[in-house]
């Protein structure tokens, strides 16, 4: 296989997977904000935190509103991280590769593409958000399914998933660096309820609420939730089940030395943790570890293949 057709896949995948990342936490966050009480502000500032684009966002805008964060996460095709300029990066990379993938895969790409351009009104007005965010899921997940049924799973396909999985890695520590940090702190008595509504938050922005509920079978708690979404070895959307599936990949590959050598350092790192023991500034420090051993492991990746 050519380096080029790797990179390509490697990133359409990161793509479709970032698209449907940000449309869960624009969802999500909507959600948040219904529950919590009239005076505890959070707002949409925390979004843009999330998705490491302050610098891009407020040189731009002033304010992190509703209507500027939800434009700047879901249109702004300058902002790569949007769900359109997102969707319309992974459309360019399939096309360069569509004698590679299944053909009826492109043809889903494009029209995820095309129709979450062409509705883009539908995302600024709350009445309608919830549908047009639901359709972008739904779609990305469509996609991941069908190139699981249709695609051989050859070098190629490890690539592709090797790019899926980095990419909700990162997602996965970003979400909790920035959302542990924003849960109200020094709760009062009475706002003590509200704690577990944000954690709630956590576990769905990556869809892991009912899987967190079924495998802990405790009420949503922070130590049991860091655990869960850092170490589980069965979710998905686990950090250290991503690992696990890029490992995977990896071990068909040649010349796999290095990032396995990257890789191992940064499960080992993540098992011998004890992160429902952090204080959130030791958290803060944690998260920002594996986000550098992530950056490793990409870079191993392209410096040997692509």
């Amino acid at each position: 296989m050519l380096s080029r057709v790797a990179d390509t896949i490697y990133w359409m995948a990161r793509y479709i997977e970032r698209a449907e990342n940000t449309a869960r936490l624009i969802n999500v966050n909507g959600h948040l904000l219904l529950d919590l009480p009239r005076r505890v502000r959070l707002g949409w500032a925390p979004l843009i935190d999330i998705t490491g684009s302050d610098g891009l966002f407020y040189s731009r805008f002033e304010e992190a509103d509703e209507r500027h964060v939800v434009r700047f996460l879901v249109t702004d095709t300058t902002n790569s991280g949007s769900i359109l300029g997102s969707l319309h990066l992974a459309r360019e990379n399939a096309r360069t590769i569509r004698d590679i993938i299944p053909r009826e895969a492109w043809e889903q790409i494009n029209q995820l593409y095309l129709q979450t351009r062409d509705n883009t009104a539908s995302s600024q007005g709350r009445r309608r958000r919830e549908e047009y965010l639901r359709q972008v899921i739904l779609g990305a997940q469509t996609i991941t399914g069908m190139l699981a049924g249709t695609m051989t799973h050859d070098a190629g396909y490890d690539f592709l998933r090797m790019g899926r999985n980095l990419e909700r890695a990162d997602m996965t520590t970003r979400i909790i660096d920035v959302r542990s940090a924003s849960l109200l702190p020094g709760l009062s008595g009475e706002l003590t309820p509200f704690e577990n509504i944000q954690w709630m938050s956590v576990l769905k922005s990556l869809t892991a609420y009912q899987m967190y509920r079924r495998e802990m079978r405790l009420r949503v708690r922070r130590p049991d939730v860091l655990a869960f979404l850092l170490q589980e070895r069965r979710f998905p959307r686990a950090f250290y089940h991503t690992l696990c599936e890029v490992e995977n990949c990896l071990a068909s590959l040649p010349h796999n030395e290095k990032p396995l050598e990257s890789l191992a350092r940064l499960q080992k790192k993540v098992l011998n943790a004890k992160p429902q023991k952090l204080l959130q500034e030791e958290l803060h420090k944690f998260i920002d570890q594996l986000q550098l051993g992530l950056a490793r492991v990409h870079n191993q990746i392209a410096a040997t293949y692509f």
